[in-house]
């Protein structure tokens, strides 16, 4: 099966979020993960959801989409929607993947997610890393680095072959975030790539000499996914 695009609309008209959430509900590839009516709360939905496809609007009260946008140091694939042609310019300088003019009409509204969908597929084909902010600063963590993850209350330690990295984070987003087919929580407190681990014993798993506990109720469903 493949997976959704999951999408975020930012807009605070009620008609265009309304058109927006129709125009969607007739394409079964999309799923919308939440509706935002201001670049504050839209960040706070980026903050705890994996959005591949972000509809944004530029003139939005207290920040603009615009000037949203420049503050994400990941976003999601972009396209935006708004009244105003002036606009367009400044939008693909911010490497939006389209510009819709309203009113647009569904045909141009489908042209605009045909190329999300194409952007959306090479970065997901290339996405061997993961964007965290650690010690205030954005870095890159390659995938086959990550030996586990180990929740802390509302911090997160990723354990790496040569570092380690602690964020404000939660385990729930990285698992949203982390490819389902090479991760998986094996405990409450616990992420890890299936090709680390090199041995089992009882409710433990073993990378190399590091033992992660196994959560009890789900030790058949992880020892399935890695040994099999």
């Amino acid at each position: 099966m493949n997976k959704s695009i999951k999408v975020l609309i930012v807009d605070d008209e009620f008609l265009a979020l309304n058109l927006l959430e129709e125009f969607i509900s007739k394409l079964p590839a999309l799923e919308i993960i939440a509706k935002a009516k201001s670049a504050s709360i839209a960040q706070e939905i980026l903050n705890e959801h994996k959005i591949d496809l972000m509809f944004l609007d530029i003139q939005m009260p207290h920040l603009s989409g615009n000037e949203f946008l420049k503050k994400l140091p990941n976003p999601p694939v972009t396209i935006f929607t708004t009244a105003y042609e002036k606009y367009a310019v400044e939008a693909f300088s911010l490497n939006a993947i389209d510009y819709l003019l309203k009113p647009f009409s569904f045909t141009r509204f489908e042209q605009a997610v045909i190329k999300a969908k194409e952007q959306i597929s090479k970065e997901n084909k290339s996405e061997d890393f993961i964007t965290i902010k650690s010690d205030g600063k954005v870095s890159k963590i390659v995938l086959n680095d990550i030996l586990y993850i180990e929740g802390q209350k509302e911090y997160v330690k990723i354990n790496c072959v040569n570092k380690k990295y602690i964020i404000l984070d939660s385990l729930l987003h990285l698992e949203e975030i982390l490819p389902v087919h090479e991760f998986i929580r094996v405990h409450k407190s616990y992420i890890i790539p299936k090709s680390k681990i090199t041995a089992k014993e009882g409710f433990n798993l073993f990378i190399d000499k590091i033992k992660i506990p196994m959560s009890r109720k789900k030790k058949k469903e992880i020892c399935e996914f890695i040994f099999d």
